[in-house]
């Protein structure tokens, strides 16, 4: 025969803490009463009980200056103005699962939500959940009590509904009561089951599926360990016991493989009890899920815990993550207070929730923030130990001069924000390197490259530079251009700014510029007529000047000269048609082809004399004209209506 112990057996961290909180107050002397058993597991009760605890069901019997300590499951708020009007002190060691939920259906009462509770109406945990919902609400048990529910409301649904449940509810059913709400109702769905719970669920049904029967240990009373028995049952032969005691009353008869687990209000002393005498009945070493010594290291959970430990803001603590939810996740210290790590303390990023950074079972360095002795709660920060770590980061990018990367996370006045490590870096607008004319909006979520120009080591954020980035790439295309450049090398490039005298172009970090002579063979008056900004040009080196860093581009091609098309496709002698472009005192300008200009002379405007050009020809006139002269060399036409007539008259 073999023993297998659930991994997840036994105290959880809320009853474990606030067994310890009634201990500690013993320890100080003090009177106290719990109001109700703290746990649900008679052997500890009456072990408090012969160390002078005495238990009440009511406040009323309280003892003027007695301690009230107000168990794990909690209480209603009624509770609590009853025990201020008697003026006790109160030791409040109610499970932070629980205080959660507490939090929870006040808040969706107060803005009007009707409550839905899952679990049993008469155990404590449910009956203080109660206690804070002002009468609105409903508690089932099942989900065919819920959608009983919902059929007999029929239409008269309240405007609004939460859903929360027992932290000890078991999960299954949680899932199959999801199912039968109504799709089309605004219910506000929070999962409250204890991770802890759902752990110890999980591990149960794993273990009672593969063996011949199980041994839950806990109290008879105690909701979450007949949960646990009721879901081992379902797959061997279980018994619940409270404690070794009834060891000898179970037929074992046949089992070779045993399994035992136990509630979260059972001990380790009694699991351990159990163990060995299991141990001396069947003369075998128990085995467990990963090896004997862990039963050994398991039992002594209370004799060796550290809840003893008294925290301080800004101490350095590790946590496990107990649960997680939008606003924050709980944390198991292994110390006299649980933890929480609220959102804005988990990270610097506001577009991430806790699920995206952290799970349950994860073990996270965090900073105590603040303690609250009365709730045995610590407030903690990941962000900050993040921050710690980031700033050394930078600090020794600072040091380097090198370049980082990250998303612009915020405009704020005079500049922006962006995260790096967890911390933040202030880049004035000065330095975002944006044109006078560009907003801070445009870099808003854009993933920009900076250098960190300050980063005192006594404060959490730094001074960051993007133009500085730019400048640095500049230089280093630079310095890389002038390497390969030479005269006729061609490159493309896009016009960053236009001047009336040319047009200037990034050939990749370092600008050339193509003169207005060079934008077209035509006359122009503005480089705008050719080119705008943002245009990509295929240009080419006409000169270079290293020392004066002056780089002076061509973009006008031999192939497209029109000089060179004219010549290739007229001579002289040819009669063309010609449109009057402009008029002088000695004659008329026409243009016979696509950016050339040819000469009418005032004698060669008729077969008569021409006093006045303007009595003959007008701007836009088209005629007919010979082409009587081409000079190449200073690229000069001479054209004759005179003598386009004279031919038209031989013809």
């Amino acid at each position: 025969m073999t023993i297998h112990v659930a991994q997840s057996a036994g105290f959880c961290f809320g009853v474990k803490r606030a067994v310890n909180m009634l201990n500690q107050a013993l320890e100080q002397h003090k009177t106290v009463a719990t109001l109700g058993e703290i746990i649900h597991n008679s052997d500890v009760v009456n072990e408090m009980k012969a160390k002078g605890v005495r238990v009440i069901q009511d406040v009323s019997e309280l003892s003027p200056g007695e301690y009230v300590v107000i168990r794990s499951h909690g209480v209603g708020k009624k509770v609590y103005d009853q025990i201020q009007a008697l003026g006790n002190p109160v030791i409040d060691a109610t499970c932070p699962f629980v205080k959660r939920i507490h939090q929870i259906v006040a808040k969706e009462t107060a803005q009007g939500s009707f409550i839905l509770i899952a679990g049993d109406e008469t155990h404590p945990e449910v009956q203080g959940i109660i206690g804070h919902c002002q009468q609105n609400y409903f508690v089932f048990k099942d989900e065919i009590v819920l959608k009983d529910f919902f059929q007999k409301l029929e239409k008269n649904f309240p405007k609004t509904l939460a859903i929360v449940s027992q932290t000890t509810y078991n999960i299954n059913k949680w899932r199959k009561c999801l199912k039968v709400l109504p799709e089309h109702l605004p219910i506000t769905i929070y999962e409250t089951i204890c991770s802890a719970t759902e752990q110890r669920q999980s591990d149960a049904a794993a273990l009672a599926s593969k063996s011949d029967c199980m041994i839950v240990v806990g109290g008879k009373h105690s909701s979450n360990t007949v949960k646990l028995f009721d879901i081992s049952r379902k797959y061997c032969k279980s018994y619940h016991i409270e404690n070794a005691d009834e060891l000898d009353t179970l037929d074992l008869s046949g089992a070779e493989t045993i399994g035992i687990t136990a509630g979260a209000s059972t001990p380790a002393h009694i699991i351990k009890e159990v163990i060995f005498t299991m141990e001396e009945n069947l003369n075998k070493i128990p085995e467990t899920e990963k090896d004997a010594e862990k039963d050994i290291d398991f039992a002594q959970a209370i004799e060796n815990d550290d809840f003893g430990k008294k925290l301080r803001s800004g101490d350095k603590v590790k946590g496990y993550v107990m649960s997680v939810n939008n606003s924050e996740v709980i944390v198991d210290l292994g110390a006299k207070q649980t933890g929480s790590v609220s959102a804005n303390e988990l990270t610097n990023d506001p577009t991430k929730k806790p699920a995206d950074i952290v799970k349950v079972g994860d073990e996270l360095d965090l900073i105590v923030i603040k303690v609250s002795d009365q709730e045995g709660m610590a407030a903690l920060s990941k962000r900050k130990v993040d921050e710690q770590a980031g700033i050394e980061k930078v600090i020794k990018a600072k040091e380097e001069n090198a370049i980082l990367e990250a998303v612009v996370n915020t405009i704020v006045k005079g500049g922006v924000n962006v995260y790096y490590e967890g911390v933040r870096i202030f880049i004035p607008a000065s330095q975002t390197g944006l044109p006078r004319e560009s907003t801070l909006e445009e870099l808003k979520g854009q993933t920009v490259k900076f250098v960190i120009l300050e980063a005192p080591e006594r404060k959490k954020s730094a001074v960051g530079s993007i133009r500085a980035v730019a400048r640095q790439e500049r230089e280093a295309a630079k310095a890389a251009f002038w390497e390969t450049a030479e005269i006729g090398k061609e490159y493309e490039g896009e016009v960053k700014s236009l001047t009336s005298y040319g047009a200037f172009v990034d050939l990749g970090g370092i600008d050339g510029m193509v003169h207005i002579s060079e934008l077209s063979w035509n006359r122009i008056k503005h480089p705008s007529q050719v080119v705008s900004v943002g245009d990509m040009l295929k240009v080419y080196i006409k000169d270079l000047d290293p020392e004066k860093q002056r780089i002076s581009l061509g973009y006008k091609r031999t192939e497209d000269n029109p000089w060179e098309k004219f010549k290739a496709e007229h001579h002289v002698g040819e009669i063309v048609t010609a449109k009057i472009v402009s008029i002088v005192s000695f004659g008329a300008f026409a243009q016979i082809a696509e950016g050339i200009d040819g000469l009418i002379h005032i004698s060669q405007l008729a077969n008569r004399r021409v006093e006045n050009v303007r009595d003959v020809v007008s701007v836009g006139d088209v005629v007919k004209v010979k082409i009587i002269g081409i000079d190449t060399e200073n690229k000069r036409i001479s054209i004759s209506i005179k003598e386009a007539e004279k031919d038209s008259g031989e013809e």
